[in-house]
């Protein structure tokens, strides 16, 4: 079977009614992104409160810590995307199980909380690592200054680990874009169901996710562009 290549097709009407097939994956972009950064920011602040309990002197701390970890890390993403969509309203109260599922982009919402969730468990260990790699001496300056175990955390050992950590940080927050693609399984148009429309209106399969792979790669360029200029502005004349 012969394949007919048809690169004008983007400028084609799509059947969905949101203008042309490059109106549609714009459309799935702009939901790829705001997901992505919604997420983002649950597990950067989640997965940093998990990452210093998993550091405090405490067993108690420790023991929730590694619970949080061990739990999200070690369930695959999609069982969780379904666990979110599908089982929690179930569980719920009748009233606020339906008050969920009425939600308006349910698929969002629920995409954003999993995503952010998930992420967080491994943002965690990050963390984790970052402040343990540092010398004991910075801990042992925040004491000596006076500084309460929330102080020396805030204003020494966070900010110095957060600089050590930002390269796979910025792999993470890579891969929690490309994680986003995993929320077409509960209904969220992003890039990638996006992708799978086009195809499966026009039949044009090699233009639409040769179409989708360009705008992945040019949106992860732009991250990791953005991720490489903030490194060299935080970094400490001198450090590592």
């Amino acid at each position: 079977m012969n394949y007919t290549w048809n690169w004008g097709i983007f400028q084609e009407p799509s059947p969905e009614g949101v203008g042309t097939y490059a109106d549609m994956l714009l459309s799935g972009l702009s939901w790829t992104i705001a997901t992505a950064l919604a997420s983002w920011v649950i597990a950067f602040t989640l997965g940093s409160v998990i990452g210093v309990l998993r550091t405090l002197p405490s067993r108690a701390a420790n023991a929730v810590g590694t619970a949080y970890v061990e739990l999200f890390r070690n369930v695959p993403l999609l069982v969780q995307m379904f666990l979110w969509y599908f089982v929690l309203p179930e569980i719920l109260p009748a009233g606020l199980g339906t008050a969920v599922k009425q939600l308006p982009d349910a698929p969002f919402y629920t995409a954003v909380l999993c995503l952010g969730f998930f992420t967080a468990s491994r943002v965690a260990e990050q963390v984790r690592a970052g402040i343990q790699s540092l010398p004991r001496g910075q801990r042992m300056a925040g004491t000596a200054l006076g500084f309460t175990t929330a102080q020396t955390y805030r204003h020494v050992l966070l900010p110095n680990a957060y600089r050590i950590i930002l390269p796979p940080l910025t792999s993470e927050f890579l891969n929690n874009l490309k994680n986003t693609s995993v929320a077409l399984t509960i209904g969220l148009l992003e890039l990638t169901a996006r992708a799978r429309s086009m195809q499966e209106f026009s039949f044009q399969v090699f233009e639409a996710f040769t179409a989708a792979t360009l705008l992945y790669l040019v949106l992860n360029l732009v991250v990791v562009a953005g991720a490489t200029l903030l490194e060299r502005t935080v970094a400490v004349p001198g450090g590592r």
